[in-house]
């Protein structure tokens, strides 16, 4: 049996993994502002204890990036995203017999150690079953998946809440990675040079022969991380994914809270209004991914597509976010005009962020694509802790302070980006 487009399947069920992985992580998030006081937990302390959750899962987060993409270059992708989303899938079912805040801090580790090996794993992914011309558009499939997750999650947890309480949500939204499983196993046969079900003239298209570089991941020596490091380009990853993906992590954890405290919007409005700017984020994911891939069918090099690519949406971020600083006292009388310049916001992020993470494959070869996604991700997570750490005191009389946070960290990522990045090199 012979599958035309092959690829596009692979990438299909990772963007579903993707939505599936938001859908878990953004349940206490949605739900928080509704059940904190079941915990004994104060009005004003409630703030302190999401971030603390938050912190429990960003640790996890950020040492399962650098694990799972070591583990993915080890065991491969279609192992590895089965470990990671079984894992998960069973951590976010053990929230629904947290007792207190400790042990939902016990389990969002959990969670976010397993949910970490997503994001190498797809990249990995990427860098196996597309050529580079095509990575960025694959990429940006993926990142819609997050932004999608983002979309459903908000109204289907507050139905799941409304009809089952904040216990049967968490055990029903496990169930789907349990079935995600079943597929990925039975199409992720194999790498495309051994898929029996790929066509010869898509496993010739993926090999990308006509550039000569077809072997160059077979022969690539497989890198330490101390090894890695050396390199400029490694740095500009990890650092552009420092300072850039805090601004996306304020959002998805604090939006829920936002809205409820400057507008007053309970549950059900949660779930009405919340999808709105991760639609927008779907569609920036989708496009910056179309526009880098535009840019190297026209003749541009990969790097410079993908910093292309990036430049545009960190500009769409600033003019967004300097909008919401500037019409922040006015927006409780115009929520639909705080929901559009929130997903113009996101709307650039992942119209930047597919490409910034599509760099590790064009940087490095082989064995060494998965780690150094990795440690991008790991990078991540400790800018976002720094963030969830100041945010409770940050907003304590306004949120004007966690505009301008997220407005200032834009241009820092396009100084990392076009000054700390070196030039593309397959020699690693």
């Amino acid at each position: 049996m012979k599958i035309k487009g092959l690829r596009w399947y692979i990438i299909a069920l990772i963007a579903l993994a993707t939505v599936i992985n938001y859908i878990d992580r953004s349940a206490i998030n949605i739900m928080w502002p509704y059940i904190y006081k079941d915990f004994g937990i104060a009005d004003l302390d409630n703030k302190s204890a999401l971030a603390l959750i938050t912190t429990f899962f960003m640790i996890a987060y950020a040492l399962g990036q650098t694990f799972t993409g070591k583990l993915m270059d080890a065991v491969g992708t279609r192992l590895g995203m089965t470990l990671s989303i079984l894992a998960w899938s069973v951590s976010i079912a053990l929230h629904s017999f947290a007792r207190s805040l400790a042990s939902f801090n016990i389990f969002r580790f959990l969670l976010g150690f397993s949910e970490a090996g997503n994001w190498p794993g797809a990249t990995k992914s990427n860098a196996e079953w597309f050529p580079a011309k095509e990575r960025a558009i694959a990429q940006g499939i993926f990142g819609a998946g997050a932004s999608m997750g983002s979309v459903i999650s908000a109204p289907i947890i507050a139905l799941l809440y409304i009809a089952f309480g904040w216990k049967m949500t968490f055990v029903l939204i496990a169930i789907l990675g349990l079935i995600w499983i079943i597929p990925w196993w039975i199409i992720n046969k194999a790498t495309p040079d051994k898929h029996s079900w790929i066509t010869q003239e898509e496993r010739d298209f993926i090999a990308d022969k006509s550039s000569g570089r077809e072997n160059i991941a077979d022969t690539a020596p497989v890198l330490t991380w101390k090894e890695l490091l050396k390199f400029r380009n490694t740095w500009g990853i990890i650092m552009s994914r420092f300072f850039i993906d805090p601004v996306w992590w304020l959002f998805v954890t604090w939006l829920p809270t936002f809205l409820k405290e400057q507008f007053m919007f309970d549950i059900k409005q949660i779930g009405s209004f919340t999808w709105v700017p991760y639609l927008f984020a779907a569609i920036g994911g989708l496009l910056g991914g179309y526009y880098s891939s535009w840019r190297i069918k026209n003749g541009a090099t990969a790097v410079n597509a993908r910093k292309n690519a990036i430049a545009v949406g960190c500009a769409i971020m600033l003019l967004a976010l300097v909008g919401i600083v500037y019409f922040l006292g006015t927006l409780k009388e115009n929520p639909g005009l705080a929901m559009g310049l929130i997903g113009a916001t996101l709307f650039g992020f992942q119209f930047l962020i597919g490409n910034i993470q599509t760099l590790p494959s064009d940087y490095f070869n082989g064995k060494n694509v998965g780690t150094v996604a990795g440690m991008g991700g790991t990078a991540a997570v400790a800018g976002t802790l720094l963030t969830t750490w100041a945010v409770p005191i940050i907003t304590k009389t306004s949120y004007v302070s966690f505009f301008v946070l997220a407005a200032v960290l834009v241009p820092i990522t396009w100084i990392c980006i076009k000054y700390i990045t070196s030039k593309k090199t397959f020699t690693s």
